[in-house]
């Protein structure tokens, strides 16, 4: 084994012109062996160090971790590679995955080598259950028998364009209800819900991202999610560093029923999502050390438009919100975490429907305990949330939250949840509401809501 390593690790660091090489580091080989320019490029660019620092031991097999420490190292040579080169050492991280992983050369470099595609995706199976009734979901059917099922599947390609470079491709499935009585064929519900070029620049501070991505979530990714959690398409500027972040960027809502429209759809009940932009700003501070470490509070803000859409809605402003701000905080203390998140909504009173809040506000508490990781077998978290929104408050988005839209606006309401790993890229989450409450009007309490889902990963 040792022989075909060192000879394709020697082929990679032939690049460019000759040049002198370093004195042979080690006693046992000769001038004369056919291994000795090889071996010499490589103890001189430190990708082999032999034992004890004398010795190559050239006739001793060695241990498929010590062929991936040499492997990882080559890998940090990949800039100066040819495509052929690059090729090789490619060939060689593949063969050496798994040792490459338990060394923490998984995201490193492994994940990061140029001219490299990798694909993933991950596999949803959901259950939903809430009775049947005026103040519940699914337009007042509820989530029952066949209608509580739901599956959808996701593919993604990353290529790593260049090292700043990074193109992303990714298509998706709907939620595919197993209350669907049509013909597989029928249902043309395969997507691209992402597509964007992201380039890194400035020390690896900034990032410039544009296109569509399968998920924005308003506030940021360590906020709750209330509005909006799904595909997006924007152009998005962002710098980053170990204490501070600050985003802006300006896009177009791609799911969800964020209502828009001129006043006569609104009248009509036919208005719907199209049209809707925002332009967002969002400034985090990062801090906490020990214990805290990975602790985190920001504030956002987003301005919405209507404009461009189809038919009469590229003529009117019929988005019941003017702009939105919230802030955040996510502490962590030991295995515990805390998130509070609140926001405030600037409504547009030419389009305030009907005994909806002017102005509305949500509040948001959550507070898990462990951690769920998808490579550990056995590991878990559980939470516990209380969430408090205004008649109005949500807007109509597709939401980050597990929550269907009938326990998230208008109520007051508690939810309890865990996330166990069942297997490694196995995930099983189920989350209950309870105490559930309309907060506003004379209207129903909603019914209670449950959600199980099983997510594969791969």
């Amino acid at each position: 084994m040792k022989k075909k390593i060192v000879t394709s690790l020697a082929a990679m660091m032939a690049v460019g012109a000759a040049c002198a090489f370093a004195a042979n580091p080690f006693v046992d080989v000769p001038s004369d062996s056919w291994a000795y320019k090889s071996v010499v490029e490589l103890a001189d660019a430190g990708i082999i160090q032999g034992v004890d620092g004398q010795y190559f031991q050239g006739n001793r097999n060695i241990t498929r971790y010590e062929a991936a420490e040499m492997v990882a190292k080559a890998m940090a040579h990949m800039d100066k590679a040819s495509v052929e080169q690059r090729a090789l050492i490619n060939k060689l991280a593949d063969e050496y995955a798994d040792e490459l992983n338990n060394l923490g050369v998984r995201v490193s470099a492994l994940e990061n080598r140029v001219g490299n595609v990798k694909l993933s995706g991950d596999a949803r199976v959901r259950f939903q259950h809430q009775s049947s009734g005026e103040s519940n979901g699914n337009d007042g059917a509820g989530y029952k028998n066949d209608s509580s099922w739901d599956y959808r599947v996701r593919v993604r390609a990353n290529a790593k364009v260049n090292d700043r470079t990074t193109v992303t491709y990714g298509i998706s499935t709907d939620d595919i209800n197993f209350a669907d009585d049509g013909a597989a064929s029928d249902n043309k519900n395969i997507f691209t819900d992402d597509a964007k070029v992201d380039y890194n620049f400035g020390g690896d501070h900034w990032n410039l991202s544009v296109g569509r991505t399968d998920t924005y979530v308003l506030g940021g990714e360590n906020a709750y999610g209330f509005q909006y959690g799904d595909v997006f398409d924007r152009a998005e500027l962002k710098y980053t560093n170990d204490h501070f972040a600050a985003t802006a960027g300006y896009g177009k809502f791609k799911a969800g029923d964020i209502l828009a429209g001129t006043e006569a759809d609104i009248s009509a009940g036919t208005e719907d999502m199209d049209g809707v932009k925002t332009g967002y700003g969002e400034l985090e501070g990062f801090f906490g050390g020990g214990r805290a470490a990975g602790s985190a509070i920001g504030v956002y803000y987003n301005d919405f438009t209507v404009a461009g859409g189809e038919g009469d809605e590229q003529y009117g402003d019929g988005f019941r919100a003017d702009d939105l701000w919230g802030a955040y905080a996510s502490v962590n203390f030991g295995k515990w975490n805390a998130l509070a998140n609140y926001e405030k909504i600037n409504s547009n009173n030419s389009y305030l429907e009907a005994g909806n809040t002017k102005d509305p506000e949500v509040w948001i508490g959550k507070l898990t305990y462990g951690s769920a990781d998808s490579d550990a077998r056995g590991s878990w978290d559980a939470w516990v949330e209380y969430l408090n929104s205004d008649k109005g408050a949500l807007l109509g988005g597709a939401t980050n939250s597990w929550r269907d839209d009938s326990v998230l606006n208008n109520v007051k309401s508690w939810g309890v949840g865990i996330d166990y790993t069942l297997a490694k890229n196995v995930i099983l989450t189920a989350a209950q509401t309870f105490g559930t409450q309309t907060k506003h009007g004379n209207a129903a309490d909603p019914d209670e809501f449950t959600d199980v889902e099983i997510n594969f990963l791969f």
